[in-house]
């Protein structure tokens, strides 16, 4: 019950803070709960406030003195990517036999 409590809440922070897994992850290795990261929003006059994903993000650089990176990949470079493998090969390309030294 107490773990499905807690996911709830990881759930509701991560919509409400706009973060993604990693950023859970990172907040999670520094010790946060989901109502501290609640309460660390800013609101519209706090603008010298980071948002909370830039926040954990600056805090888990300066503690573990290392940034975790996530690579993005859109969904259309894998479209381009298929596409361009499925591409037959030009008549320009290809070289006889009778050519080839071996």
């Amino acid at each position: 019950m107490a773990t499905n409590k807690n996911s709830q809440a990881w759930a509701e922070t991560k919509n409400r803070c706009r973060l993604n897994e990693a950023d859970i992850q990172m907040a999670k290795e520094l010790g946060m709960t989901p109502k501290s990261l609640i309460k660390n929003i800013p609101a519209p006059n706090q603008k010298w406030k980071a948002p909370v994903k830039v926040w954990i993000r600056d805090l888990y650089e300066e503690k573990f003195s290392r940034a975790q990176t996530v690579k993005h990949v859109l969904r259309e470079d894998i479209k381009r990517k298929v596409v361009k493998q499925e591409k037959p090969s030009d008549s320009e390309d290809w070289i006889n036999e009778e050519d080839l030294p071996f």
